[in-house]
């Protein structure tokens, strides 16, 4: 059976993507891979047909024995791209969530210099490809998209990891717009926007480069696209529970009855961030090994919607708790 290297494995987001492939498959043998194997044993006596080993990628890990290894997860930062140079030269595929917009060129050249053998996976996008996969749902009420605002709230009452720390920290700087058909760079701080929440209430959000701006232009030829992040009360708090990952979608444009439209899409997840995200890298792991029931993708770079079906991705995270709701109003 498969086996899935999860680097970063017992962090919050890392965790989550072990429990969620073991909720679905009991079979895949899960690797737990970091700095501190020994902070994963409880894990990996969790899940069960799982291990931790040793990974530090500031040293070399080219003699690893990476044999029998299907799947490749970074669920950290990988600055010199290492993992994805194994991935690359051994035929192994791989997933990474962390790398911006301005951060995915380099690898993408290695790929066209050595094209991959298997799925080569970039999941820079908002909660690891589950905002696109829910606005391209939403956008296939429109025979023509003018605009697509999406924001991500993120509450500080959740518990998040120190990878994850850093990036809500360092990730507001300069941001990816799409604006009237051009590719526009900004300083985030000077093009705040207006986000209002599902309570009526607004808070200010700031745009990041996250992938899901690109990779909606190119599915929908939008004009204006651009991703903000919002920090504040998530509905989870709001509602006196624990705090939630909220994402807001909205799309306006032509409705394929003819009719100028905007659609209004909220998706909140109870568990929270790392849960969410866990369940974007799920779906792209089920179609590269197969568990999905379909043929497996052969070898190249994808992003997760040219890879996944979108309605058995919706239809997994609506298994897994996330509740998604949607208003089509008609101009």
């Amino acid at each position: 059976m498969a086996a899935i290297f999860i680097a970063g494995g017992y962090g919050i987001v890392g965790s989550n993507i072990a429990r969620h492939v073991r909720k679905i498959n009991k079979e895949i043998e899960i690797i737990i891979a970091g700095r501190n194997p020994d902070k994963g044993a409880a894990l990996a006596k969790e899940l069960g047909n799982a291990r931790t080993v040793y990974l530090d990628l500031d040293k070399s890990i080219e003699s690893y024995d990476w044999g029998q290894i299907d799947l490749i997860v970074a669920a950290l930062q990988d600055p010199a791209d290492a993992l994805i140079d194994v991935a690359l030269a051994l035929g192994i595929a791989h997933i990474g969530i962390t790398k911006l917009a301005d951060e995915v060129t380099p690898f993408l050249f290695s790929a066209l210099r050595t094209p991959p053998n298997r799925p080569i996976v970039p999941l820079g996008h908002s909660q690891s490809g589950v905002m696109t996969l829910l606005a391209l749902k939403a956008a296939e009420a429109f025979s023509r998209i003018d605009s697509i605002e999406l924001a991500g709230l993120y509450d500080d009452h959740e518990q998040m990891g120190p990878m994850t720390v850093g990036d809500a920290e360092g990730f507001i700087g300069r941001a990816l717009l799409r604006q009237n058909g051009n590719w526009i760079w900004v300083n985030a701080n000077q093009h705040p926007r207006k986000v209002r929440l599902s309570d009526g209430s607004c808070l200010e959000g700031l745009p990041m480069g996250l992938l899901d701006v690109p990779s909606l232009a190119a599915a929908t030829h939008a004009p204006n696209i651009r991703f903000d992040f919002i920090q504040g009360e998530s509905i989870g708090t709001k509602t006196g529970g624990q705090a939630s990952q909220d994402l807001y979608i909205e799309i306006e444009g032509i409705l394929k009855s003819g009719l100028p439209g905007k659609q209004r899409t909220i998706v909140s997840d109870p568990k929270g961030q790392a849960h969410l995200t866990a369940l974007g890298v799920l779906v792209v792991i089920e179609h590269i090994l197969g568990l999905d029931g379909k043929q497996t993708a052969r070898g190249g770079v994808y992003l997760p919607e040219t890879l996944v079906s979108i309605d058995a991705a919706i239809a997994r995270f609506e298994q897994f708790g996330v509740q998604i709701s949607s208003e089509l109003n008609e101009n």
